[in-house]
């Protein structure tokens, strides 16, 4: 399902000229060096095709012939290589391997090319060949780059714009080739030639420089019937080339549709044109606000939820299935970590429903609608993203896009993280609220659910109590302006989990704290909160359960946010 649904991407955007990937056997690559040759092979200059993007060199792409897949094994590609194949030169191995590297390269034109050798820019890639003119090369200003890196480098004909491998007799020379069909591609049901070794798929984050396999059998434990390597799950060469070059297009650094999140890289694309807008919706799940902006999505998400809650989704008929690919590396090969295939309107329903669920009231300068890698940065420690647990990654993104309750140990990571640090952050709070809200509606139990912003009508006795510590607290500041520590960071762990061990002592200490308050009205009102809180919980449990400590965060939260808001004239002393 997931290589047939790439190579049916890769035909869509192949039909559209604009989006156009590379066609069958050709490949983008960067080569950041060009030797420019005359018409008789005599070397001209190496040419630097670099351009500094983001502050960094980045090659030029070009078209090419698509490389061959190569480990330790000599094999070379058409008309561009690196240096050791293309010249000959030794750079990283021996003199004797490279040598064969060198003539490998020299045989692929000679085999491949026979019939474009009447073509200028052929031909003078041959006479080049013939005889290097290693001197010439060497005496030039980018030589030393070359030896160092062992890059990419290809040729350009003097008087062209793009290297030989762009010229038209190239292309036909390669259109003429014939493959021997071999069996039948378990993608497409049609008869092909079945590949031996797939094309690596580059671009997931700590995979291999080289790329990982996404199909592979590389021991014989692996293989089965007396068949070696691609023969194991047959798939057409043609077919090959399709999901893997539509799937190193998605994978390329400026794409998108490619986000990642811990160690785990997502992609995700629309079976049709008309689904396209849904790859927006969920880029921003993903993607992280800038950091001068961090409302820049606010907006669009705004529209997504208005759309639903109205009962009209912003849905484009006919839009077709919705793909969500998560990889991970695993030595030389990728493990899938996610693979979702839903309709594409039902995807913007779930996002919808997620954003819905964690929407909560935020102070005025916070990002209000957080991507997935905030809000599992808030539970690492020290919302160090190379610390999130990397099971969570997969399963909160499955949680989202099947709209199912969020993973157990999301919200445990959160209430630990709370009492670990003695404060409900809003992503935190934003998480917890998603939480509970998701495992009530899932045992039907929506009567119960969490609002966004603070509920005096919530007489759930956890919520209350979050709600009366907030309240404290604001007496003690109150009563002490400038404290360097409240009773929130000496006590909040051991009122979120056994409040009886502590609510009688705060209690005792909030009369102290109020007679020192000298605003008759803040006091006033104060202790007329602090009574219709109190007046609502039935007795002071001895412990709380996790889902317990969850609706204790939030009532906590609610109240301190509702502290900054602004107030109607009727409280407005607290001001």
């Amino acid at each position: 399902m997931i290589l047939q649904a790439l190579a049916e991407y890769y035909d869509r955007k192949v039909a559209r000229q604009a989006d156009a990937l590379p066609p069958a056997g050709w490949e983008l690559k960067g080569l950041p060096f060009l030797i420019e040759i005359r018409e008789d092979g005599s070397f001209v200059q190496l040419v630097d095709t670099r351009e500094t993007v983001d502050g960094r060199l980045r090659a030029t792409e070009f078209l090419v012939p698509q490389g061959p897949k190569r480990a330790v094994n000599i094999a070379a590609s058409l008309l561009w290589d690196n240096v050791e194949y293309v010249l000959g030169v030794p750079v990283r191995n021996t003199s004797q391997r490279v040598e064969a590297a060198h003539k490998a390269f020299i045989k692929e034109v000679d085999d491949r090319l026979a019939g474009a050798a009447h073509d200028a820019g052929v031909a003078a890639v041959l006479s080049f060949l013939e005889r290097p003119p290693l001197d010439a090369v060497r005496a030039s200003d980018h030589w030393k780059t070359l030896e160092e890196t062992n890059p990419f480098i290809g040729f350009r004909l003097a008087g062209d714009a793009l290297p030989v491998t762009q010229r038209k007799a190239v292309h036909e020379a390669l259109a003429t080739t014939t493959t021997i069909v071999d069996g039948r591609c378990m993608v497409t049901g049609e008869p092909a030639a079945i590949a031996r070794l797939h094309t690596s798929i580059k671009g997931v984050r700590g995979a291999q420089t080289m790329g990982g396999s996404l199909v592979s059998f590389n021991l014989p434990a692996f293989e089965s019937y007396g068949r070696t390597q691609g023969s194991n799950a047959p798939v057409g060469s043609n077919t090959v080339f399709r999901y893997a070059t539509a799937l190193n297009g998605l994978l390329r650094p400026d794409s998108t549709q490619k986000q990642v999140l811990g160690d785990t890289t997502f992609v995700f694309w629309a079976e049709k044109e008309a689904g396209e807008a849904y790859e927006r919706a969920t880029s921003l799940l993903f993607s992280d606000p800038v950091r001068d902006d961090p409302d820049r999505n606010a907006s669009v998400v705004r529209d997504i939820l208005a759309s639903v809650r109205v009962g009209t989704p912003a849905d484009h008929p006919g839009s077709g299935r919705f793909y969500v690919l998560g990889l991970a590396p695993n030595a030389a090969r990728l493990s899938v970590r996610v693979w979702i295939a839903e309709e594409a309107e039902e995807i913007g329903r779930r996002i919808a429903s997620h954003y819905g669920d964690v929407e909560i009231v935020r102070p005025p300068n916070a990002h209000q609608f957080p991507s997935l890698y905030w809000l599992l940065r808030s539970v690492a420690p020290q919302e160090k993203a190379d610390k999130i647990p990397p099971v969570l990654e997969g399963d909160l993104t499955r949680a989202v896009l099947e709209d199912r309750p969020y993973p157990a140990s999301l919200l445990a990571a959160a209430i630990s993280r709370n009492r670990a640090e003695q404060q409900v952050t809003p992503d935190r709070a934003s998480l917890i609220k998603a939480s509970l809200n998701r495992l009530r509606r899932a045992a039907g139990r929506t009567g119960e659910e969490l609002s966004v912003a603070l509920d005096p009508a919530n007489s759930d006795p956890a919520y209350r109590l979050g709600r009366l510590f907030a309240v404290l607290e604001r007496a003690q500041e109150k009563a002490s302006p400038g404290l360097n520590t409240t009773i929130r960071e000496r006590y909040y762990g051991a009122a979120s989990s056994t409040p009886i061990a502590v609510f009688p002592r705060l209690l005792s200490l909030k009369n102290h704290h109020l007679a020192k308050i000298d605003s008759t009205g803040m006091r006033m009102w104060l202790e007329r909160l602090i009574g219709e809180i109190v007046d609502g919980i039935p007795a002071i449990p001895a412990h709380l359960s996790l889902e317990q400590q969850g609706a204790f965060a939030i009532g906590y939260y609610h109240q301190r946010q509702d502290f900054y808001a602004k107030h109607t004239a009727d409280n407005a002393e607290e001001n």
